[in-house]
């Protein structure tokens, strides 16, 4: 039987579980746990005391200030949520090849890890990052601008902040990305409506009408141009803020932690040095009173106990807690904990009750040393599959606490031990459950149904905003201490021991009995002779037996029909091999292979993500890949890459007959390098890769005696060396991100257009995302612009292909953005890239 102090911790959780599970993202899944020290549990303490909320809002990830975000939620204790509109999807990858959707995921669990270190909280709503975009009127336009405005609404009814900061301007559309003015405008814009009832009623469910109190820009040096002008510029409508506050009992600055959360953001290449002493912030007051003096955002606001209905009975107790602390016996302080407990459930405000509730349970847990854990001894499994679970509960420091009752949701167990825990003594057992028939399967949320250019699909309101999809396995441990009673909510983790890590947490994902995945993203074929397509069929459960086929639409063809499998062993996979014919003509498809077991049919591939600054990520996504029958001819067929950032271009090229090999920046030579048809440098292998300036003077080389040397995008900061080139050219942030936008040959009789494949403005159709980016805008007369292109209203721009001859050489310099349009199948971009790396080579015979 539940207790009535049990009970009504329930009742709690069903009034407010959608207001704790939006803002609640300290458990980041398969993060290790949390252990505080004696100094952090006294600043959560400090914590408990203050009932102020901000919402911070901006448009990517890393767009965030760390060290203000740093400053609210330390400093002020604060609850304090960042709510970036975009996972950053149309960003690139400095560490690894994922793009697009996957890049989001990486970039929402580096959110994560940053928050987890600055203590804020995160939100997301459904706008998708669809690449650069120049103003807000064109962000708005492709977003569902209505939904986006919701979220942003639902963001502030879950939060409730009484001060909502904007990281950018709304009125300055066209000076930075339209992503970054749009949602400044969108904050601008809801912070008034948030408060009406009558708009989106449908959220009224869940969450009530709420007016933020103060509405500020946080501005700085960048928005006017440069420090220098920033210093003289009139401050005296900003407040100012000293975010270079030192934290004792932690031994570092504010500064120093927002270096350490911003270094995070390690997939953009963001590591900051950590700084100390004073350093200011500034905010612009665009809505609501200035603070009187201008020096706290909360001034005139009460943010104590005070401001809820019963909370002038929590206050005193909160103040006696923080005053009575004892840094050597945390333990001494659960008593006057347990009091506070229950007077916070006597409040009559459902959000500050569900969020200080929470609160002053992990406080008793850390001053009780108190453990509790649920482990598996798998990774990955699959509905209707036996798991091992591992318990383990332990009392480090309070010697009244005892197990009341462990259970299990979406798991089959319940079990009321009522057993007190000796001091320091874990209390430890096994128990074989079976995962349920019905389980959802482990996904991104905001992935399992087809999006749109500029919004992800989502329909559950309860899931809009939360930065991932919440676990839906999970221990609840009741545990005693002395009357009362307080029930913990833990995750179901796989841990195991990692002979270079150690201890190592991953999530328990539930994953379909069998995945299937295509070798390769895209196959190209420039001519009627069939290929093989590889598919790989991995049994995530033991003796699955089943059939493959791969479907095909119009006139393509496939032998064998399909292929039947017998895996014995869970995790068993084996490679299939159909051989494609393409039809005669030109042809674009989308193909999905499917696998029939256990009279049910599965189409998805398992990725994982597999990052030591991030937990272990599985996605499953739909598995596809492109087939492309276009007229192509390529004379460059043994090619040196030279990879960046990170693409996925030397496999696109395999599909057009090339040899790709892999060259590492410490073995190129000269002597090594005559041996390709073309060298090709990755996406900004000049900002990535610092001993290449020791290079260039081979790489240059080899183009003088004959070589073809390409060289994609690179940023137009941080370049490595003076010279990308023999000759001089600069990088600016010039960039087309119209992927409609004309493309005009300014030299059409030119090789490149010509010869092997002839090129037309049809080759510019169907292109993706954007057209380039980091054109140009200087360069020595020696080399052709070949191309002129421009966004709608701007002037054109001639810097997205350079060709200078060098030597007996040619040396390529181009912003066009290849690294997407090669994987997506684009058909011109294919020819024009084959065009550019034959470029010198004479005709092939036969």
């Amino acid at each position: 039987m539940y207790s009535i102090a049990h009970i009504k911790y329930f009742s709690t959780i069903l009034i407010v579980v959608f207001v704790i599970i939006a803002c609640q993202v300290n458990n980041l899944g398969a993060q290790s746990p949390k252990k505080p020290s004696s100094g952090e549990i006294y600043q959560q303490l400090q914590k408990l005391g203050f009932l102020g909320s901000v919402l911070y809002v901006a448009a990517h990830p890393d767009d965030e200030n760390t060290r203000l975000i740093s400053y609210l939620a330390n400093e002020k204790k604060a609850h304090t949520t960042y709510l970036s509109l975009t996972r950053g999807d149309g960003g690139q990858n400095l560490i690894g090849s994922e793009i697009s959707e996957l890049l989001g995921v990486l970039r929402t669990q580096e959110l994560l890890m940053a928050r987890s270190i600055d203590n804020g909280r995160q939100m997301f709503t459904r706008a998708n990052d669809f690449g650069y975009s120049k103003n807000a009127e064109e962000t708005i336009k492709i977003w569902d601008t209505d939904k986006i405005k919701a979220d942003v609404v639902w963001a502030i009814r879950n939060t409730r902040p009484d001060v909502v900061i904007n990281r950018f301007d709304h009125r300055t559309s066209g000076e930075t990305h339209g992503h970054h003015t749009a949602s400044a405008r969108l904050s601008y814009e809801m912070f008034e409506k948030a408060a009406d009832p009558a708009v989106y009623p449908e959220q009224l469910s869940w969450v009530q009408p709420w007016q933020p109190k103060r509405l500020f820009f946080n501005t700085s040096w960048w928005f006017y141009g440069s420090e220098e002008k920033f210093k003289k510029a009139d401050k005296s409508a900003l407040m100012s803020i000293d975010v270079g506050v030192y934290y004792p009992l932690l031994g570092k600055s504010n500064t120093e932690i927002a270096a350490e959360s911003r270094s995070k953001h390690k997939c953009q290449g963001f590591g900051s040095t950590g700084t100390r002493g004073l350093t200011l912030d500034y905010l612009e007051l665009l809505k609501g009173d200035m603070p009187p003096s201008k020096a706290d955002i909360f001034e005139g606001i009460n943010t104590s106990w005070t401001r809820v209905v019963n909370g002038d009975k929590v206050q005193p107790l909160v103040e006696q807690a923080i005053q009575e602390y004892n840094f050597r016996e945390p333990a001494a302080s659960i008593p006057l904990l347990l009091k506070i407990y229950a007077a916070v459930q006597n409040i009559q405000d459902p959000f500050w009750k569900a969020t200080k509730s929470t609160e002053v349970k992990e406080i008793i847990a850390s001053c009780a040393g108190l453990y509790m854990e649920a482990k598996t001894n798998i990774h990955k499994a699959c509905p209707g599959e036996d798991i091992t679970l591992d318990f383990e509960v332990i009392s480090q420091l309070a010697d009244n606490a005892g197990v009341f009752q462990v259970k299990t949701i979406g798991l089959a167990y319940d079990t009321m031990p009522g057993q007190m825990l000796s001091l320091n003594e874990p209390l430890k057992w096994s128990r074989q459950l079976r995962i349920p028939e019905n389980a959802s399967l482990t996904a991104p949320y905001w992935l399992t149904k087809e999006g749109t250019l500029g919004m992800y699909h989502v329909d559950d309101q309860t899931l809009i905003g939360l930065p991932q999809t919440p676990r839906k396995l999970k221990a609840f441990f009741t545990i005693r201490f002395g009357a009362s009673i307080l029930t913990f909510e833990r995750d179901i983790v796989h841990k195991f021991n990692s002979p270079e890590n150690g201890e190592t947490y991953r999530p328990l994902e539930i994953v379909p009995p069998a995945s299937v995945a295509i070798k390769d993203p895209v196959y190209v074929f420039a001519d009627n002779k069939a290929k093989d397509v590889v598919v790989t069929v991995h049994s995530w459960k033991a003796n699955q037996n089943g059939k493959l086929t791969l479907p095909l639409p119009g006139d393509w063809k496939c032998t064998p029909n399909s292929h039947q499998f017998s895996h014995t062993l869970k995790g068993e996979s084996q490679e299939f091999v159909f051989s494609v014919t393409p039809p005669s003509h030109g042809d674009q498809v989308s193909i999905t292979p499917e696998v029939l077991t256990g009279e049910k049919a599965y189409t998805s591939r398992i990725i994982n993500i597999d990052y030591s600054h991030i937990p272990f990520q599985t996605v499953l996504m739909k598995s596809t890949a492109r087939l492309s029958r276009l007229d192509i001819q390529n004379r460059a067929k043994k090619i040196g890459y030279v990879m960046g950032a990170g693409d996925e271009i030397p496999s696109a090229l395999n599909q057009i007959g090339c040899e790709v090999d892999l060259i590492k920046i410490d073995d190129i030579q000269l002597q090594k390098l005559k041996q390709y048809d073309a060298v090709i440098m990755g996406v900004r292998a000049y900002n990535t890769e610092e001993n290449i300036k020791f290079k260039q003077n081979a790489l240059l080389e080899y183009v003088k005696e004959g070589g073809t040397m390409l060289v994609q995008y690179n940023t137009s900061n941080g370049v490595v060396g003076k010279n990308l080139g023999p000759y001089p050219l600069t990088v600016s942030r010039g960039r087309v991100t119209v992927e409609e936008a004309e493309m005009r040959i300014l030299q059409p009789q030119h090789p490149v257009f010509q010869t092997p494949n002839q090129i037309t403005s049809k080759d510019f159709e169907g292109w993706v995302q954007e057209r380039g980016l980091y054109f140009p805008s200087e360069w020595d007369p020696a080399y052709t612009p070949l191309l002129s292109c421009n966004d709608p209203g701007e002037k054109p721009l001639e810097g997205s292909l350079l060709i200078a001859g060098y030597g007996k050489g040619h040396y390529i310099y181009t912003g066009i953005s290849f690294f997407r349009q090669l994987p997506e199948g684009v058909s011109g971009a294919y020819r024009l890239f084959a065009n550019l790396i034959s470029l010198g080579k004479t005709k092939q015979k036969g």
